[in-house]
């Protein structure tokens, strides 16, 4: 049996910031990520602290402090606060038009697939997926979801990327498992499903 090919999970990743962050090559990063997620996540879930009196307190610290030392820079002859352009480039936004544009049309051919052509099995594989997001919610509220994905992103990739040889070998097993019995429900969904006679073909 040939061996799966090992794939670099840093290029994967993007081979950037995150990639170091949730490789935990960048430590500072990761160790700055973990930290604030579990202090948001201890303020909000298990302090009580309100989400919005906690973003409106953030802001007000930040504004206080920016006003006191623009006044003491301007009475002691110091320079003044040193804050970024704070705008949006245009680049940024055509890139984030890009990617939504991407996952709307996707979302949208799923859409076209079940309403327009009837796609049984799309529309079962939908239903299952949102059934699973669903129970999922019931049992997690949205902030500790959140940081559960979070601990996630900064355990399985390095963890992957140590072992990679055997989550591989794991995976191909339970492919080879899986695969026989997808096959089998889909030819069984696909036989109960009433075929629709070519309206496409028009007589000239």
């Amino acid at each position: 049996m040939v061996e799966p090919k090992r794939i670099s999970v840093h290029h994967a990743l993007g081979s950037g910031l995150v990639a170091d962050v949730l490789l935990w090559k960048n430590w500072r990063g990761g160790v700055a990520v973990l930290g604030s997620a579990t202090t948001l996540w201890y303020l909000f879930e298990q302090a009580g602290y309100n989400f919005l009196s906690f973003v409106a307190n953030v802001i007000l610290l930040l504004v206080v402090i920016l006003f006191l030392w623009a006044k003491a820079a301007n009475l002691l002859n110091r320079p003044l606060p040193p804050l970024p352009d704070l705008e949006i480039s245009e680049e940024t936004i055509a890139r984030l038009a890009d990617v939504l544009q991407i996952w709307i049309n996707r979302a949208l051919s799923v859409a076209h697939d079940i309403a327009i052509e009837r796609n049984l099995f799309l529309c079962l594989q939908v239903v299952g997926v949102l059934w699973i997001i669903s129970y999922i919610g019931s049992l997690f509220n949205f902030l500790t979801l959140i940081y559960i994905c979070v601990l996630l992103s900064l355990s399985l990739p390095i963890l992957y990327d140590k072992y990679q040889d055997q989550i591989n070998e794991k995976m191909h097993v339970i492919h080879g498992i899986i695969h026989p019995q997808y096959q089998k429900i889909h030819s069984i969904v696909l036989s109960i499903i009433p075929k629709r006679p070519n309206k496409d073909k028009k007589v000239q």
